[in-house]
């Protein structure tokens, strides 16, 4: 895969997810706290889950761009494992149920819409990361991940990982709303 087209999708993907983020800054704090049952996510609850994680991979991501000695790549290969988890964080027409570890599960929390100002922020941080990393191998350049220290990824697929994770909860957040 062309480097610059990945990117460029990743790019295209954030925008949108700062953008349904943004409307629902219009809705009420009733809106984003209402949940379909006791065990279910809010919207704010949706959107803060993504923000833990936002505060493990963002400094990660930076770090390893920062120390990076590899320059840039025309073409990006994905790895193994990376592909599995991008492509099963991706949303489908019906969202599969996924366990989430409890240090990332927000039920239940006190919060309010600077949850949402905090994901944009995040988003904003993910789009310069973007943009640095096109100076960079997106193959070479390995990340840890949040559920094992020892596990690496190719930063594209740390990338894909992170954008295709923000992406299903936004949809999953419109969802609540929608029911």
């Amino acid at each position: 895969m062309k480097t610059e087209d990945l990117i460029r999708e990743l790019v295209e993907l954030t925008y949108k997810n700062i953008n349904e983020i943004q409307a629902f800054k219009e809705l009420s704090i009733d809106e984003l706290s209402r949940k379909q049952n006791n065990n279910s996510w809010s919207v704010l609850e949706c959107i803060e889950h993504l923000n833990r994680y936002g505060d493990f991979y963002i400094p990660e991501i930076r770090s390893r761009i920062e120390k990076s000695k590899h320059k840039k790549s025309d073409n990006f290969k994905t790895g193994l494992l990376g592909d599995y988890f991008a492509k099963i964080l991706l949303p489908k027409e019906k969202l599969n149920k996924m366990k989430t570890f409890s240090s990332m599960n927000p039920i239940n929390s006190s919060l309010d819409k600077s949850v949402l100002d905090k994901f944009i922020y995040q988003q904003q941080q993910i789009l310069k990361l973007l943009e640095t990393s096109a100076d960079t191998d997106l193959t070479k350049v390995k990340t840890s991940i949040s559920i094992s220290r020892f596990i690496k990824l190719r930063l594209g697929d740390t990338f894909r990982v992170v954008i295709y994770h923000n992406l299903r909860h936004v949809i999953q957040a419109k969802n609540v709303l929608n029911t």
